[in-house]
């Protein structure tokens, strides 16, 4: 993540009550600058416009963050997380609890299990039927898993 950018774009999507959860520049002869905001409850996808224009002009405005993108012509994408990025945040798995995830432990076999609860260090996973309490420290990866046909949601 980019501290110049980071610094003018973290501001503007607190202030629209985001996280910033993500930030890469990617090079090329276009650039991509990809922003990837995360809320209690979701985003609201109507509200990236907006945000997506607000953040456009504070980087045009602010010399240090517009050094940092480049010369020339540059794509802005402001997403969501949506469900395939990695859970890597206490607070990612806080805001799935009651969904279905598959870990990939460091050791071990990978399992999938759903988040009962999640704390600063590890999460409660129902694995079979019973409740297993997962560190993050032994966590290699971690996604949500998708349910089209969910009968208890």
């Amino acid at each position: 993540m980019d501290d110049r950018i980071a610094g003018v774009v973290r501001d503007i999507v607190g202030a629209h009550g985001l996280d910033l959860d993500d930030l890469t520049l990617g090079g090329g002869q276009r650039r991509l600058l990809r922003i990837v905001v995360d809320a209690e409850g979701g985003v609201d996808l109507d509200a990236l416009g907006p945000l997506t224009r607000e953040i456009s002009a504070a980087i045009d405005e602010d010399p240090a963050a517009s050094r940092a993108v480049g010369d020339g012509a540059f794509t802005l994408e402001v997403t969501s997380r949506g469900t395939d990025r990695p859970l890597t945040l206490p607070r990612h798995w806080q805001r799935n609890q009651g969904r279905l995830v598959s870990v990939t432990p460091i050791d071990g076999d990978r399992f999938a299990g759903r988040v009962v609860s999640a704390d600063d260090d590890a999460a409660t996973l129902t694995v079979a039927k019973v409740d297993r309490r997962v560190p993050y420290s032994e966590i290699r990866t971690a996604v949500v898993q998708v349910e089209l046909n969910r009968k208890d949601a």
